[in-house]
């Protein structure tokens, strides 16, 4: 989902190799990519499944003006407080997206509220459809988590997500990632009948010395 809140019970996220068929490069993007990273955000809010994994509508995103592209691109690309992964196959033409934004503890959260943990919160999650099943979501949640692990202030104690309870695709394959359920769940923003649950990974073991 688009947004998060708290969480307390978590488990580590597998390492796994490169999906057979993934081909493409993960990676952060660029802070000169915003016409592609507003062009992957558009078609983002136009696919079916739109409505119970974002809480921003294409009508309000295809309003915005290019210099608001532009600067969160350069934030997610530059910044030490947020960071969007890309997938680009072979034909140039990304093929999802992940952000990654840095919560520290005690500090305002992406809901609003307080966090009660350093952790990393993954927004704006999308695969595009012709992509799905290749291990592309694997692979831009490794490269999220693995920046998220790296940085040295905050520590991270852990990443977490949002997710629809009426998305139960999306909430089968994070769980898949090693993703799990904390307990805490928020009302929906723009339909508060319904619920979002919060799942999270936690920190890897050290090893010694580590």
């Amino acid at each position: 989902m688009d947004q998060t809140n708290r969480a307390e019970r978590a488990v580590s996220l597998p390492k796994a190799a490169r999906a057979v068929g993934a081909a493409s490069d993960v990676r952060a993007v660029r802070a000169d990519e915003w016409g592609r990273a507003k062009e992957l955000r558009l078609d983002a809010l136009r696919d079916p499944a739109a409505p119970v994994a974002f809480l921003e509508t294409y009508e309000d995103a295809v309003e915005r003006p290019d210099s608001f592209w532009r600067e969160r691109t350069e934030r997610s690309a530059q910044g030490t407080s947020a960071r969007q992964f890309v997938a680009e196959p072979t034909d140039g033409v990304w093929a999802g997206s992940v952000v990654a934004l840095v919560e520290r503890r005690g500090s305002a959260d992406a809901l609003g509220g307080v966090s009660a943990y350093d952790q990393v919160h993954l927004v704006a999650v999308y695969v595009r459809p012709e992509h799905r099943g290749a291990g592309l979501l694997k692979e831009l949640f490794e490269a999220a988590a693995a920046w998220a692990w790296s940085l040295e202030e905050p520590r991270v104690e852990r990443v977490r997500l949002y997710v629809d309870e009426r998305n139960g695709r999306a909430r089968a394959a994070y769980r898949k990632l090693g993703f799990m359920p904390t307990g805490v769940t928020v009302p929906v923003e723009n339909d508060p009948s319904a619920r979002e649950f919060e799942l999270a990974v936690s920190r890897p073991v050290s090893g010694p010395g580590g």
